[in-house]
């Protein structure tokens, strides 16, 4: 199924900010002062490596926004995999609107790209068992609605997206508050019914007290791969099981293979490397 974009009212205030902080108090200086101010062009977003696309939408905003009567012709959409010399896409118009634009939807279509390219390569070495890959709150600061939308792109699924949409009980809660009895019992008293608990377990004794409560989730963090298993067997359906800790391309199978139903992986939206792309003058036009 085609991954649907965001709303424009989620990604334009996000664009509109990053299109000020390069235009600052003096806009374009280079581009107005030497590309005619009647000068159109073409150009290619192309790909430099092999990944996954995300972003797009995000980029395509950033020309619109400095000029709405630029235009985009998309080759490859969000989701989709590209080769190394691949056109993703063509934009064509105001040569000065192009240039001025050009490094804040990059950088928008690079970031978001390299997470979706980073997520899929984890969804890969899961293939073949339930578990699914999710991101986590571990976003940058103002990116996260893009940065969740790129997860989805490359294949993975969302955690909550903020504090005000699920309840996860952690190991400061616990301790704050007393123990998990008290923890939970005050968790189920404060949330709706339709709020989701989940609380955040070290060792498999931890998990046997949690288990009593009768929680939605349990996040088993830093586990062993024999403890993962053990978890999964005690929780027995009861609650959904979530890893977290040490997720990689290389660790990520193994995992999975315990049967736990997540794999939360923070990396993949604070630190995925970008996904290379360019954006080429197409000489003649």
């Amino acid at each position: 199924m085609t991954l649907p974009p965001l709303p424009s009212i989620i990604i334009e205030p996000i664009v509109r900010i990053a299109l000020l902080e390069d235009l600052g108090r003096a806009g374009d200086l280079t581009s107005d002062a030497i590309i005619p101010l009647d000068a159109d062009a073409s150009m290619t977003l192309v790909a430099r490596q092999f990944g996954i696309i995300a972003g797009l939408d995000v980029a395509a905003l950033a020309f619109r926004l400095i000029d709405p009567a630029i235009r985009l012709e998309v080759h490859r959409t969000n989701g989709d995999a590209v080769t190394a010399g691949e056109t993703i896409a063509t934009v064509s118009g105001s040569a000065r609107g192009l240039l001025t634009a050009e490094r804040t939807a990059l950088n928008f279509l690079c970031h978001l790209s390299g997470i979706a390219t980073a997520t899929a390569t984890l969804v890969r070495a899961v293939r073949g068992h339930k578990s699914r890959i999710v991101c986590t709150r571990k976003t940058t600061p103002g990116l996260r609605a893009l940065e969740k939308h790129a997860v989805r792109a490359g294949g993975g699924s969302n955690h909550r997206f903020g504090l005000d949409d699920a309840i996860l009980i952690k190991d400061n809660h616990i301790a704050i508050t007393g123990g998990v009895a008290a923890a939970v019992e005050r968790a189920r008293a404060h949330a709706s019914h339709v709020v989701k608990i989940e609380i955040e377990v070290d060792t498999l004794d931890q998990l046997e007290e949690v288990l009593t409560f009768g929680v939605d989730a349990v996040l088993l963090d830093n586990m062993s791969l024999n403890d993962l298993a053990r978890a999964v067997r005690m929780v027995a359906g009861r609650a959904i099981t979530e890893a977290s800790g040490g997720i990689n391309a290389e660790t990520a199978a193994a995992i999975a293979a315990t049967g736990v139903d997540l794999i939360s992986v923070g990396w993949i939206t604070h630190s995925a490397p970008i996904l290379d792309i360019g954006l080429d003058f197409i000489a003649g036009r």
